[in-house]
Order: C-alpha cells, then sequence, then structure tokens
C-alpha cells in the first residue's frame, strides 16, 4: 500500500459553512504527521471525516484502502482514535480502564492480560494499576487514554490535541512513544498547536480557514517559505516598533515570539543596517515553523484581500 490515507478535494459544510475546503492529502504507512492550524481551522472536522465519524459532503478519500464514503464501519473498526476528551470511566482502575476497552475491542480472552500488561509498561503506569483516573496527573491520565486507544494495536492512530493540558515533560515523554510506534511501523496522524511537537513529525500539513496552505517536511517548509534572513532582536517596545521596522524597505516582516521579536529581512547583507535602525545587536537564526505559519497565513489573508 502505498499511502495509509489519501484524499481527493476533501470537503465538509455545514449549512452554508465551509469547514473543509478541498484538502488534498497522503499519508505513507509509517509515518508522523502532523496536521497544524489554529482552532476552528478544520483540523478536527478532516480528523472526524478519515476516522469515519462524519460524512463528507463531497470529494474522495481512503483509510487503509477503505472508502470513506461506503466502508466507514471498517475503517472504525482498523484504527486507533484519541480524541481530546478521550473517555476514560472515573469510577474504574487503570487495570479496569484498560479490560473495559480491551472487551470494546474484541481482544480475545488469551491474549488480554499479556495486551494490557503491554499497554502498563508503555504508558509508564507500572505500580498504579489500582488507582482511579481522577486521582493520576495529566500527563499519566493521556498515557493511559493511549494505552486504551492502541488497545487493538490499530495499523493507523489518529490523536486529535492529544497534549493539550499537559506540562512540556509529559509532551515530551508522549511524542517519545508516538515516534516509537511509528518506528514499529504504525501510522500516526496528530493535530497539534504546539511548534516542537510538529518539529517531530515526518510531514505536516497547515490548515487555515478549511484550506491547505502548505504541506511538506518541516526543513522544507522552513527552507522554502521562507525567503531571505531571519533575525532575532530582544528590543525594549518591541510591540509598538513593529509598524515602523515593517517601512524599512530591507524588512519583510515582524513577529513577536514571547520576549523577543523576530523579523525577516531581504538579505543578510542588510543585518548590519538593521543593527544600525535599532541600536541593537540582532542574532541571525534558522526560521521556527511557527515563523513559517505566520508567513503563510499573512499570505493567505492578502491572496484572500
Amino acid at each position: 500500500m502505498e499511502y495509509a490515507v489519501t484524499t481527493h478535494d476533501l470537503t465538509r459544510m455545514f449549512g452554508s459553512f465551509t469547514a473543509v475546503d478541498r484538502i488534498n492529502i497522503n499519508i505513507r504507512p509509517g509515518e508522523i504527521y502532523g496536521f497544524l492550524g489554529p482552532n476552528g481551522s478544520g483540523k478536527t472536522t478532516t480528523m472526524r471525516m478519515l476516522c469515519g465519524l462524519l460524512e463528507p459532503t463531497s470529494g474522495s478519500g481512503s483509510v487503509l484502502g477503505y472508502d470513506l464514503a461506503h466502508e466507514s464501519e471498517k475503517i472504525k473498526q482498523n484504527i486507533g482514535y484519541m480524541s481530546q476528551k478521550f473517555s476514560l470511566y472515573d469510577d474504574l482502575t487503570v487495570y479496569e480502564n484498560l479490560v473495559f476497552y480491551a472487551g470494546m475491542y474484541s481482544i480475545p480472552y488469551h491474549e488480554r492480560k499479556k495486551r494490557i500488561a503491554e499497554m502498563v509498561e508503555m504508558a509508564l503506569l507500572v505500580g498504579k494499576e489500582s488507582e482511579l483516573p481522577a486521582n493520576l496527573s495529566g500527563g499519566l491520565k493521556q498515557r493511559l487514554a493511549l494505552g486504551c486507544a492502541i488497545m487493538s494495536r490499530p495499523s493507523i492512530l489518529f490523536l486529535d490535541e492529544p497534549t493539550s493540558g499537559v506540562s512540556p515533560t509529559s509532551r515530551r515523554m508522549f511524542f517519545k512513544i508516538i515516534q516509537k510506534l511509528a518506528n514499529e511501523g504504525t501510522t500516526v496522524m496528530v493535530t497539534t498547536h504546539f511548534m516542537d511537537e510538529a518539529e517531530r513529525c515526518h510531514n505536516i500539513a497547515f490548515i487555515s480557514g478549511g484550506s491547505l496552505i502548505a504541506n511538506d517536511t518541516p526543513d522544507n517548509l522552513k527552507n522554502k517559505v521562507i525567503e531571505g534572513c531571519m533575525v532575532e532582536v530582544d528590543l525594549p517596545d518591541a510591540m509598538d516598533r513593529m509598524k515602523d521596522l515593517e517601512s524599512l524597505p530591507f524588512v519583510k516582516e515582524c513577529s513577536i515570539h514571547g520576549p523577543l521579536l523576530h523579523v525577516l529581512l531581504d538579505s543578510e547583507k542588510n543585518v548590519a543596517a538593521f543593527d544600525r535602525y535599532t541600536g541593537v545587536k540582532a542574532r541571525v537564526i534558522t526560521p521556527s515553523l511557527e515563523d513559517v505559519f505566520i508567513t503563510l497565513a499573512k499570505l493567505k489573508r492578502k491572496q484572500e484581500s
């Protein structure tokens, strides 16, 4: 199978509102595919169509060779899905939750004990089997939810904002588990708004206003989208000075990143001129995926206007 997921002009409308507008994506087996975009951009709607939970309005697609429009039940039987609010049962212990999902996925009785032990170990929950989910930290709950979602050893795993609301340490640990699953052959599609997570994906799709605005590897996106020289500068009153800086002939755009300002110059030759103008020494940096997304979003707005 060349692609685990493929779509052609996949579209979903709610009344007259177009939530997903003619999206074309291809995901290879064993790939971690990041789906990025702001809230309301169409990420979850796309994922729900791919999981067979929502019928497309038009367009076509397949998951694991099954047609989205006509074989949604087969798709549901062969995937793992973890939503932002994955349903763990608070009145069941960690172990009882895993037993419940083993039954839901019809894991044969003679395999259940071994499979549950694997999930406990994978989720780093050894010694916490008798705890109630309510007593677990956000990171442990998240890993328990992942264990439940992959109980059936699915070929493809859909994760919708799986790391929102947990600590950076828990997010990193979660992604290490995802990378291990991908190395073992599981295809993973993950929606996220964390750029550090996106950096770990093999391919990334940026979605805005229901439309796909870019789709490539993280390195290719940085090299293709950002044309010029990116510098970082610690400038007092940066927010107030952005308009002034953007009026300079050699400045293409500015954006705030925490306490720092990222400025895209047309060429590295103009770094010295920029330093003289601001009175502060700028540092040449490799553009981040956040820079890429800001640039893409601005381009899309220009095209629309």
